[in-house]
């Protein structure tokens, strides 16, 4: 199908036309017609399938501008707060609809200034919108659609008590849709109390990697971590490296480093400020930096073009983010390729995300690279030695 048979406005087609959109993914052509429609939505589905098209097109075509707030998108991170209005601000870019964005970190006297010329759409996280809306700066009361995206996020994040709040201070005649990449057991409830006669839409879990992306684990002693990260880079032709750290500390201490390799580096974490994540953020995106460190802050939902290489100088912790973590290169049909330093601490870890995928992630040893000795380069062998020994030992004590 195209967009042309999804029931969207010409100002709308011609906007997304012009932004390059060819043809609708499984996600958008299976929303869009309901939420035209005016129906609840519960859509699963992962980063990278085009959410928010999904639901930001629908909703800019069955608003009529004017009112004051009369579409709430809820984010985790402040990063997806301004990623989302400014794709709304490009789908609506022949539309009269005016298009705000709240979020913590920053001075509240612009956000302040917005608010008082009127937005139809206002994209926020939950801490700040609870912010403004206990000095009097927003009401609720004129909510037609309420849009909770990233869910699963926030409720990692601790935000579901504030979103909760949120919810019961729009009208409870709205029209909700719900985006989420999982939909873990916390938050049924919250789906059957927010939702009326929902449309489910579920787009399949990715437990693997993209095909486009190569991937491998590259064992090392914990002492030599840096310096095998610096010799992957050397020995990488790359045009846009991401580099992930489960650290705020090793973020800072790895691009500090860089810089002084005099690599153009920029940082993403919770503990920079807002005007620092948004020139990194900016700055990796037009090419200006050509590493960005950060956190897991940057492993789900951030559009980031054109990313070459993805490095994870720590395991993630949780098996799945290491799908989220790689599929950030290797998108739109492109090649991407995927390091991950492994330590002897973090073979569980490891265990756990080819127990994920479903597969054996190949071990590389760099040729040339003086490794210190560690166990993990014979680990798989002592295993399966060890298996034998129990199996014939279980055989002779029969």
């Amino acid at each position: 199908m195209s967009f042309d048979g999804l029931g969207l406005s010409d100002s709308l087609l011609k906007a997304i036309t012009e932004l390059g959109f060819e043809k609708p993914t499984p996600v958008q052509e299976q929303t869009i017609p309901q939420i035209l429609k005016g129906k609840d939505i519960i859509a699963s589905a992962q980063t990278g399938t085009g959410k928010t098209a999904a639901f930001g097109l629908p909703t800019l075509d069955i608003l009529e501008p004017g009112k004051r707030i009369q579409c709430l998108i809820l984010e985790p991170t402040r990063e997806l707060a301004q990623q989302v209005e400014e794709s709304l601000k490009d789908y609506s870019k022949h539309l009269k609809t005016r298009v705000g964005v709240v979020y913590g970190g920053v001075k509240y006297g612009k956000q302040r200034e917005m608010l008082d010329k009127g937005v139809d759409i206002l994209v926020a996280t939950p801490g700040r919108l609870l912010d403004h809306i206990g000095q009097g700066n927003i009401s609720l009361k004129n909510v037609r659609i309420l849009i909770l995206d990233e869910v699963d996020r926030m409720l990692d994040m601790g935000f579901l008590p504030d979103v909760s709040k949120l919810i019961k201070m729009c009208p409870e005649e709205r029209q909700t849709l719900f985006f989420s990449a999982t939909l873990p057991r916390a938050i049924q409830s919250l789906m059957k109390w927010v939702l009326k006669n929902p449309e489910v839409v579920e787009v399949g879990r990715r437990r693997a990697p993209a095909e486009t992306v190569t991937h491998a684990f590259y064992p090392v002693v914990e002492r030599q971590k840096y310096k095998l990260l610096i010799e992957l880079l050397e020995r990488t032709h790359f045009e846009s490296v991401l580099i992930f750290t489960r650290t705020k500390m090793n973020a800072d201490f790895i691009s500090r480093r860089l810089e002084k390799l005099e690599h153009s580096v920029g940082v993403l974490h919770s503990d920079r400020s807002q005007g620092e994540r948004t020139a990194s953020l900016k700055g990796f995106k037009s090419g200006k930096f050509e590493v960005l460190v950060a956190t897991d802050i940057a492993a789900r939902g951030l559009d980031i073009a054109g990313i070459s290489h993805v490095i994870n100088y720590d395991v993630p912790l949780n098996a799945e983010d290491y799908v989220h973590r790689i599929g950030r290169t290797g998108r739109a049909e492109k090649e991407g390729d995927a390091f991950t330093l492994l330590t002897e601490d973090e073979l569980k870890n490891a265990a756990a995300i080819e127990h994920f995928i479903g597969k054996k992630i190949d071990r590389i040893k760099l040729d040339g690279f003086d490794y210190m000795y560690s166990a993990l380069f014979e680990s798989e062998e002592k295993l399966a030695s060890r298996k034998a020994t129990s199996r014939a030992y279980g055989r002779l004590s029969r």
